[in-house]
This record gives C-alpha cells, sequence and structure tokens, in this order.
C-alpha cells in the first residue's frame, strides 16, 4: 500500500497545483510584484487570484486587499515581492491563516554575504519549519507548471515552451527562465515544470526532485545545481529515481578544490568536494553534464527513447568524415561499434553496389537521399549487438520521415544527428514533433549517449545489487578519550583489528635492547618506526627504517630515528618505537575514509605507498558500499592492472581487499558519532589467497 504523502510534499502539491494564489506586493507597475501578478492572472480562469497591498485599493481593475488575514478564503499560494524586512510579518500572516505554501521573490538574504543578512535568512528557515508554511526561496523568479499553464513566477509565460516530459529545478531563476527555457523551447524540448528555488532557506531542490519522483508524467528531472544543502537528502532523491527508473541529469557549478584539510589524512586532502559530487553522482546514477545544451539534449534523450538492449551502436551516414568522427566521440564516451554481421554487410553492399562501404560505421554516400535508406537502417537495427541506432546526414523532409517510421517499429532507441543548413528546416521540424532524440554536434550526442547507456547500466546493477548492502553487525571498539583524537600506528591498528582488517605483526620498545629482542622475536628484517601522536608522515620526519637484517643495524636505527623525532618533534621525546615484520611480494594500495560536509564518510581507494598524492590515481564512493561498488571502484584506478597481475606477476588477492573496504564502510557507520577519518597506506596485498596487510595506519576520530 503506498503510503500517503509527507505534509511537505502536500504543500509542494499546493504551490504547483494551487487553485488561488495571493500576490503580496502586487502592483501595476513592471517589477517584480507587477510581473508576478501578470503571470497569475494568465491563468485566471484556473486560479482565484487576490492582490495585496495596502497602498491600492485596486490593482488592474481588481480588488486590492491590505494584508492576508483580510482575504474571504485561505490561498493554496503566496507570492511574497516586498523588501526584505517586511518578509517575515508577511509569513506571520501566512502562519495565522494556515497558508500551506509560499514563494519569496524578495532578495537581500544570504546572498549578500553578511552576518546579518544570513541571519535573517535562518530566521525565515527557523519559522518555515514550525509554522508549516513551506517557503521556495528567498531570492527566486518563483515556479511554472507547464502542463497546467499556470506560472506563479516574476517571468511571464512563454508561449513557444510546449508541456513534457522533462522537469527543470534550478538554484538560479534567471537560468532557469532564460537560457534553459528558450533554448528548449527552440529545440522543441518540453518541460512539464519549470521551479526555481533562490537560496533554499526551507525547500531545498532536493526536496521538489522527491516530490516530482512521483508525479506519473514526469520521466526525467533536469537540474542546475550550485550546491547542495544536505548531501543526504539528495542522495535519498537519487535512490529513489533509480527505484522508479526516472533519470536526473545534472549541469553543477563549482569545480574547484575544498577548503583547507586536515594535514594527517592523505585521504583528506585527496577529496576533493567536486571530486566527491561526482562519486556521489557515478554512485546513484546521476548524469552530470557540462552545459546548457547538454543538459537539455540529455534529458530529451533519457525521456524518449527506450532502454537499450545491448551496449553497442550502429552508426550510418553519406559521409566517412563524419562516420569517423562520430565513431571517435562514441569510443572516448565508452561505447562500442560491432562489426557488422555477414549478413548485414552483404546486404548493405548489394544496396550499395558498388558505391560507399558497409561496415560500422556505413558510409553510404548518396544513398542517404534515396528510399534506399531505409532498408540500410533496417539492417542495421537488426544487428544483434546493437543497442541503438544513430543515423547522421542532413535531415531533409523524405529523410525524416523514413527514420520516424523506423523508430515506430523498433524497439532500439534512434537517434539523429542533423549535418544539414536551413533546407532541412521541415525535416527537423517533423523530428522534434515526433520526439526523436535530435543532435547537431558529434560531441554532445556522442556525451549524451554515454550517459544514456551509463544510466541504464546503472539502474539494472541497482536493482540487482540493492539487497546487498550489508549493514555491519554493529562493533562495538573500545571507547578512547571524548574530543578530537588522534591514534597512533598502533593503536590505529588495533582499532581496526575489531572490523577484521588484518595487520603486520609488530611489537613496541622503549629501548634499544628491546627493539633488537622484538626483532628476533618477530624474525629478521624488520622496520622500526617511531610512534608518536606529533608525528603525522613518519617518512618526512626520517623517522622510519626498512629492511634491517641483525642486531647492530637494529640498534643504530633505534638511535638515529629517536634523534630525528626529538629534532622534528621535540614533544615525541620519550615515544616507543615499533618493531615491525617487513611484508614483500604484494602491491600497495592506499584505503581511506574521510568526512565531506555534504555527504558524510566518503571511501578512498588508489595506488598507495609514497606515490599516492603524486599519481592520484584513486577511485571513491560514499559510505555505505557495497560489493559492486568496491569491484568498480578497483576497476577505476589506472593501477587496477598491477592487482590483476602484471608482467609475469601472481594476481593479487583481489576479494580480500575488497573485504577490507566493505569493514571500512562498515567502520564509517559503527563510529558515525565520532566522524573517523583515516589511511591504511600502504595496504600490501599479497597474492591471491594470501590475503593483505595493513602496514601503515592512522586514524583520528572527532568530538
Amino acid at each position: 500500500m503506498a503510503q500517503a504523502p509527507s505534509a511537505k510534499l502536500q504543500s509542494i502539491d499546493r504551490m504547483l497545483n494551487p487553485r488561488s494564489v495571493a500576490v503580496v506586493g502586487a502592483t501595476e507597475r513592471p517589477q517584480y510584484g507587477g510581473r508576478f501578478l501578470r503571470s497569475v492572472l494568465a491563468s485566471q480562469d484556473k486560479l482565484r487570484v487576490y492582490p495585496i497591498n495596502p497602498r491600492y485599493q485596486d490593482v488592474l481593475g481588481m480588488k486590492c486587499y491590505p494584508r492576508l488575514t483580510d482575504l474571504p478564503e485561505t490561498p493554496d499560494l503566496v507570492g511574497v515581492i516586498v523588501p526584505a524586512e517586511a518578509v517575515m510579518p508577511v509569513l506571520e500572516d501566512c502562519a495565522k491563516i494556515k497558508v500551506p505554501s509560499a514563494i519569496v521573490i524578495s532578495a537581500g538574504f544570504s546572498e549578500r554575504g553578511d552576518t546579518a543578512h544570513q541571519q535573517q535568512q535562518a530566521k525565515l528557515k527557523e519559522f518555515a519549519a514550525q509554522s508549516g508554511v513551506r517557503v521556495c526561496g528567498p531570492n527566486c523568479l518563483g515556479v511554472a507548471n507547464i502542463r497546467t499553464g499556470v506560472w506563479a513566477s516574476s517571468s511571464a509565460p512563454y508561449t513557444d515552451l510546449k508541456p513534457g516530459p522533462i522537469a527543470l529545478v534550478s538554484h538560479s531563476g534567471a537560468t532557469a527562465f532564460g537560457p534553459l527555457m528558450t533554448r528548449a523551447a527552440d529545440m522543441g524540448v518540453g518541460y512539464s515544470h519549470i521551479i526555481s528555488t533562490g537560496n533554499e532557506a526551507d525547500l531545498e531542490s532536493s526536496d521538489f526532485i522527491d516530490y516530482l519522483l512521483d508525479d506519473p508524467d514526469v520521466k526525467v528531472i533536469a537540474c542546475f545545481i550550485e550546491g547542495f544543502k544536505d548531501g543526504r537528502k539528495f542522495i535519498a532523491a537519487a535512490k529513489k529515481a533509480l527505484d522508479v527508473g526516472k533519470a536526473i541529469v545534472l549541469l553543477k557549478v563549482g569545480r574547484s578544490e575544498t577548503g583547507a584539510k586536515a594535514a594527517m589524512s592523505h585521504t583528506a586532502a585527496l577529496t576533493g568536494s567536486d571530486a566527491v559530487h561526482d562519486a556521489v553522482f557515478k554512485q546513484y546514477g546521476v548524469l552530470r553534464v557540462d552545459d546548457y545544451d547538454d543538459l537539455i539534449q540529455a534529458s530529451n534523450l533519457l525521456a524518449y527513447a527506450p532502454a537499450p538492449s545491448k551496449v553497442g551502436v550502429a552508426v550510418v551516414s553519406h559521409s566517412g568524415g563524419v562516420s569517423s568522427l562520430i565513431a571517435d566521440h562514441l569510443g572516448l564516451n565508452g561505447l562500442s561499434l560491432p562489426p557488422l554481421t555477414r549478413t548485414a554487410e552483404e546486404g548493405i553492399n548489394k544496396i550499395l553496389n558498388g558505391f560507399g562501404w558497409a561496415s560500422n560505421p556505413a558510409d553510404i554516400t548518396g544513398y542517404a537521399n534515396r528510399p534506399e535508406l531505409d532498408a540500410i537502417m533496417r539492417l542495421l537495427e537488426q544487428e544483434p549487438e546493437a543497442g541503438a541506432v544513430v543515423v547522421a546526414t542532413a535531415g531533409r523532409a523524405s529523410q525524416a520521415q523514413q527514420v520516424i517510421k523506423l523508430r515506430d517499429e523498433s524497439s532500439k532507441p534512434i537517434i539523429f544527428m542533423t549535418t544539414g543548413g536551413e533546407e532541412t528546416e521541415e525535416g527537423l521540424a517533423q523530428l522534434r514533433q515526433a520526439h526523436i532524440p535530435l543532435f547537431d554536434s558529434p560531441r554532445r550526442m556522442a556525451g549524451a549517449m554515454g550517459g544514456f547507456f551509463t544510466y541504464h547500466r546503472r539502474r539494472k546493477l541497482w536493482r540487482q545489487a540493492k539487497a546487498a548492502v550489508k549493514s555491519s553487525k554493529g562493533v562495538v571498539a573500545p571507547d578512547f578519550k571524548s574530543g578530537p583524537h588522534f591514534l597512533t600506528e598502533h593503536a590505529s591498528k588495533t582499532l581496526l583489528a575489531h572490523w577484521g582488517v588484518p595487520s603486520t605483526r609488530e611489537i613496541r620498545a622503549s629501548n634499544a635492547d628491546e627493539a633488537v629482542n622484538a626483532a628476533k622475536t618477530l624474525g629478521y628484517p624488520v622496520a622500526l618506526k617511531l610512534e608518536s601522536e606529533h608525528i603525522l608522515h613518519k617518512t618526512e620526519a626520517g623517522v622510519v627504517r626498512l629492511g634491517l637484517q641483525n642486531a647492530n643495524q637494529v640498534k643504530q636505527a633505534y638511535a638515529e630515528i629517536v634523534a630525528y623525532g626529538i629534532k622534528f618533534a621535540p614533544n615525541s621525546k620519550g615515544s616507543p618505537v615499533l618493531v615491525q615484520e617487513m611484508v614483500n611480494g604484494g602491491v600497495e594500495v592506499i584505503v581511506g575514509l574521510s568526512q565531506d560536509s555534504h555527504f558524510g564518510p566518503v571511501l578512498l581507494v588508489g595506488l598507495g605507498g609514497i606515490f599516492v598524492e603524486v599519481f592520484k590515481d584513486t577511485a571513491m564512493r560514499v559510505c555505505p558500499i557495497t560489493e559492486n561498488d568496491a569491484r568498480e571502484m578497483l576497476e577505476e584506478i589506472r593501477g587496477a592492472k598491477l592487482l590483476k597481475g602484471f608482467r609475469g606477476k601472481p594476481p593479487a588477492d583481489i576479494d580480500a581487499l575488497i573485504k577490507v573496504m566493505l569493514a571500512l564502510s562498515h567502520l564509517s557507520q559503527d563510529l558515525a558519532a565520532r566522524r573517523p577519518e583515516l589511511d591504511i597506506n600502504p595496504l600490501v596485498v599479497l597474492p591471491k589467497g594470501q590475503g593483505v596487510k595493513a602496514v601503515d595506519a592512522r586514524i583520528n576520530l572527532h568530538e
């Protein structure tokens, strides 16, 4: 039985499907209040509209009310277009008459960047949460329901934009009601809704995505995002999107490094904010794009093309050069062009009669303008390894009709890339009207197709692996002292052992003689390391000695690293020395956890040892992860070939490595209150069947 929508979703429903709208700040002048009023009045046959402004008795021939509390009914939606300092009194009136939703167009809040305006927005946020008046904005342009024709926006209704199955959610109102609207109309792409969220003091983009995922007529959600207030809320929405089979296509600005991170963690330094966003999008099937047209065209492809049954693409064009360029871009986006079967090759060659080239891509020269194009396309469509067909030619009316007919009779995606000019306007209009995904750039088409195939693959894996997220058994580890706490290497390994992470055999020594005895117990060769809370990176401090073969070397190494330690960090005086077994014959990797301010714990894996920050050959996912996530991460790193066996070396114990990755994912959940950050670097992955060993580790537990 379906759950009833939450009060929040009910408020969003009233906002997007209002029967009555009040406009506070209504005016006849061409300002934001006047534009908002005229927008809602354009749908007056569907709405009861109430102008509110104590300065006027009537506006545009309508009775104008002094306050919301003077209205004859409680409106579904209130548009607030008043100076920033007057917004809270208006919202208080909304609460008095139990208004469910409000759009605050007014600016002058946190976007100003100073403390006073940020505090003003914080009051709005707190009031919305307590009062039940759910707020879109402030500093937005409002919303539009294109299907019903209701524009609760300071942007005028745009009649060239037609209804469609794509919902647009944007932080920026000027972007949503500007290029993303006009470009979509020019391309024949329709929206169901346009929603500008502004500063998101209350309702966030993720809240609107959550609502739209329940709309049966919305197939794709296109987003223009500047940042997430609550990353975990977005992840929940992305998971829901995978569950219900609706793609999220996202243009996110801000590809920059994060602020300073704690120097103790390689992992923290490697998991920059934008890299974490990319990992989240990849993990949960969100297609990230780079510009307006990519957003619109990729969304259109996902909205209208059926899921591909195979990963191959068949391409046909009148031009060998166009075909080759398309093939290049498809390859760069991870897509393959499978060779033709004998049936297709012979069939196309028979039609071409010595002209062109029967291959994939197929160069059919002038036959692209003949009735034979239909038979050639059908031979390619019937190829068993082709999951989609790309037709790249001018797009004249006769070609458009053939392509539309093929699409109507096929279960595969049929995609068109135009190479024509003005003479193709009639044919391209037919393709748009028939909702054939249409492109004019090989790069843009290949990028959209790469995302299209990736999304459908991700959703298939999601459905298979959804039940495979294994929760930890709730390991109870020793309770370390409260407050921020850096664990030394030995203490870190002891903690990791509670989650089954194997470490090197090692003994702590407080003088040279104890170190020699420890080396005899462990067996030569050994390593010596100074263990100090005050030295974060031991190699930089010169307090590590490796491959010691006898007692004299151990004594000399002990004296050297103690001296170097005191010189590097005087507070390290009296710190013990770890005598540790040497581990040889494996592949060094780094496995770590960091804490992202938006998304929580992030797991990282990559090429380890001293080169981790040089090569930055890493992959990451947010926790918790599945076994499938772990395997995908290992496939992403370039050093993966070392784990599979390279130049005669045996394959490494990948299964044991994956167990460690899952163990750290569980640790991140079990110790969530302490927000653990850690590095295991290196973790030596031994030959298959021999397991792994943590050679060095460092953990930071927060308050």
